[in-house]
């Protein structure tokens, strides 16, 4: 490994611990140890300088470089992998996107000019068909089950309190865009604008069937007919109140990047702890956390895994107020 530095150091780590990669690490080499990196790393020793690697390497000792060096160093990377052209080795290079906080990082092209996306989403082409399949199964399979139970929640919500049975909210979907979302009425009045009071314990607004509702997401019901719409997803961050996010977006690096997925029913944070009232700023980094290690990890088996942890555990909690 060309470079001594948090990614050599990383990559090194995953050669040793991972045997089955079939990669034995040999060392580190570089120009420039001297002082600074022996400081940063001092259990660490280099075995030897570019020219030492280059001229082992030549004589079939090493058969894989890695180059871990900065992406300011360019030069000199051009200048090792010249060097590295006299080889037989298959050299890669190892660019320090650790120092950012990568979302779904990948390597693409636009014609013949190669790029690597930094913050893009995992749902796209035939990963984007098999989310909307399993969204409007799903979906259709529970408004099913749940249209007779649906008809007694409305008639008790009706019946109970003044208002209309099913309240439309306006929220952040896909890529920022506002979207309309469906819930059951279980306030006597109901926020919308840009300016957002969260229901706390207690809260006088909250109707006695919504105090239950809540509690249990039920709710939250017609949202399924959301997810059939193609606003939402069964699965993905929680879409917050516009005011919430022009707030929030200020205060938390990366806030925005929660939408370059389709808002969900349930989703990461929420079976992890992060649902109902956010009322610090801390719990509200803490979702989004959890919102953007799913986007980075998404795959229709967490989806999925997702799903049956909400319906163990995740529909009924006491933070939901």
């Amino acid at each position: 490994i060309v470079g001594l530095n948090d990614s050599a150091l990383r990559m090194r780590d995953e050669m040793n611990n991972k045997p089955d990669l079939g990669m034995r690490f040999a060392g580190f080499f570089d120009d420039r140890c001297s002082t600074r990196l022996q400081e940063d790393h001092p259990d660490e020793v280099l075995m030897g300088t570019i020219s030492e690697l280059i001229e082992r390497t030549k004589s079939g000792e090493f058969d894989l470089i890695f180059i871990a060096l900065p992406l300011k160093a360019q030069k000199r990377i051009a200048q090792i992998l010249e060097r590295c052209g006299d080889t037989t080795a298959s050299v890669h290079l190892i660019p320090d996107f650790f120092t950012y906080n990568l979302l779904h990082a990948r390597m693409g092209s636009v014609g013949e000019v190669q790029t690597i996306s930094i913050y893009d989403t995992p749902i796209f082409g035939f990963n984007d068909f098999l989310k909307r399949s399993f969204d409007v199964v799903f979906s259709s399979l529970v408004l099913l089950l749940i249209s007779i139970p649906m008809l007694f929640i409305a008639a008790a919500v009706k019946l109970t309190s003044p208002g209309p049975i099913i309240f439309k909210q306006v929220r952040y979907g896909l890529d920022g865009k506002r979207i309309f979302v469906w819930k059951f009425r279980s306030m006597s009045t109901m926020d919308n604008g840009d300016k957002v009071v969260q229901a706390t314990k207690g809260d006088a607004r909250i109707t006695k069937v919504g105090a239950f509702i809540r509690k249990t997401s039920l709710d939250e019901l017609p949202q399924f007919i959301n997810v059939l719409q193609g606003r939402m997803s069964v699965v993905g961050p929680r879409p917050h109140a516009v005011a919430h996010n022009e707030e929030y977006r200020k205060l938390i690096p990366y806030y925005m990047l929660r939408h370059k997925v389709k808002p969900g029913i349930t989703g990461w944070a929420q079976i992890n702890g992060y649902r109902g009232e956010t009322d610090t700023l801390d719990k509200m980094e803490g979702r989004v956390d959890y919102d953007l290690d799913y986007i980075r990890n998404w795959s229709l088996l967490m989806d999925i895994k997702i799903v049956f942890l909400t319906v163990f555990k995740g529909f009924i909690g006491s933070h939901v107020h």
